[in-house]
């Protein structure tokens, strides 16, 4: 029976792809063996020893001690692309917000007074305010072309726009998804340079942190509007101001908002809408729960954060899974642990990610305790685990 404690409240969607006779799970669960969370800060958090993975039902991972986890040997999972559509749908729709300056004119019809006639009268004269312009024709720069950007950058090209993107990291397989119609930039400068409006999407790094410095922010097309529903930290709140108010930007649509943002007129801040939707929620708990759940049984590793992508098909025979630290001779030493047990191995996996390293290996008899201890022996072995 393998024990999950639920840090947050988890989608019953995905809660179910965890078989009652195999699971126990709960946010109340003592000595579990993984937890799963969306929002709740674990910075502070007395992890269990007992804890072998970490799910977050989401992309960012700024909420969980990540480092610590490594050095552990504990793999933290998330959910890419999950939430793409929702907030695809809400840059989107960010777009629109400012282009037809839609919240100014809510405002202005929330405060009219009167009816009938009169109250016509005052509409009509009132509408000139809110003149705004059509998305067809501008030219949108996508930064970070991940599952979202590559939905967003598709998306602006069916609404008739022009569309660039720049990521210098663009993996082969979102390069295939992503519409032949939207044009490379070489640079971050250039990029922002021919771009009616800004999305940004990419991680909070350390290369990353405060991306659009004075600088960048100096080099935008006059009028532009600037769109993040990334992270918070990607865009410094005090020099986005500064812009608006020196008309490099008109807009600044955000998901992130800050006491002085929400004052300022130029801002449309929103309540970290991003991923909330019931689709997104659902697809991210039922996401994380199976990645969780094929580590748990079978050591599988996809969409780690920390961890090598590891997937070995199991065939036939007993599954060991060891995680030690990614330095020389290793694998030469648990081969001769195995071996040494009288062990023959059917099939075996290594793969490595920074500092860590991890091998599946799959041998023709059950594994000892004995042998489990050998290996746990070895200078520089995480964590052996029997599946």
């Amino acid at each position: 029976m393998f024990r999950i404690q639920t840090l947050n409240n988890i989608s019953p969607k995905g809660l179910a792809l965890l078989p009652p006779t195999q699971y126990e799970y709960g946010a109340d669960v003592a000595t579990p063996d993984a937890v799963l969370l969306r929002s709740h800060n674990m910075h502070e958090m007395d992890l269990p020893a007992s804890v072998q993975a970490v799910g977050r039902a989401g992309a960012g991972v700024n909420n969980i001690p990540v480092p610590r986890l490594t050095e552990l040997g504990v793999p933290v999972f998330n959910t890419p692309g999950a939430n793409a559509n929702a907030v695809k749908e809400l840059v989107i729709a960010g777009m629109l917000l400012a282009a037809r300056n839609l919240p100014q004119a809510l405002q202005f019809v929330a405060g009219l007074e009167g009816q009938g006639d009169a109250l016509n009268k005052v509409v009509e004269a009132g509408k000139k305010r809110f003149v705004g312009h059509e998305l067809p024709g501008r030219t949108l720069a996508v930064i970070g072309l991940g599952a979202i950007g590559v939905k967003v950058a598709n998306a602006a090209v069916g609404l008739g726009m022009q569309v660039i993107g720049y990521d210098p990291k663009i993996t082969v397989s979102r390069a295939w998804q992503l519409s032949a119609e939207v044009d490379q930039a070489a640079s971050l400068e250039q990029a922002l340079g021919q771009a009616d409006f800004i999305s940004l999407h990419v991680p909070l790094l350390d290369s990353t942190r405060n991306l659009l410095d004075a600088t960048r922010l100096g080099q935008l097309k006059p009028g532009a509007v600037l769109l993040n529903f990334a992270r918070e930290g990607i865009v410094d709140p005090a020099l986005v101001m500064t812009a608006l108010e020196q008309g490099q930007l008109q807009r600044y649509v955000t998901d992130f908002p800050t006491r002085e943002l929400i004052d300022h007129d130029g801002v449309i801040a929103l309540p970290h809408l991003g991923a909330s939707t019931t689709e997104a929620e659902e697809n991210c708990a039922m996401m994380v729960a199976r990645q969780v759940r094929d580590y748990l049984e079978n050591g599988n590793i996809t969409n780690s954060v920390n961890f090598p992508e590891t997937v070995l098909p199991r065939t036939a025979g007993h599954r060991v899974s060891i995680i030690n630290a990614n330095i020389p001779n290793m694998l030469g030493q648990i081969s001769s642990a195995l071996a040494d047990s009288g062990l023959n191995i059917l099939d075996m996996l290594n793969k490595s990610r920074g500092e860590i390293a991890y091998t599946l290996v799959d041998v023709d008899q059950a594994l000892t305790e004995a042998t489990c201890e050998r290996l746990r022996g070895i200078d520089g072995v995480l964590r052996v685990r029997t599946l």
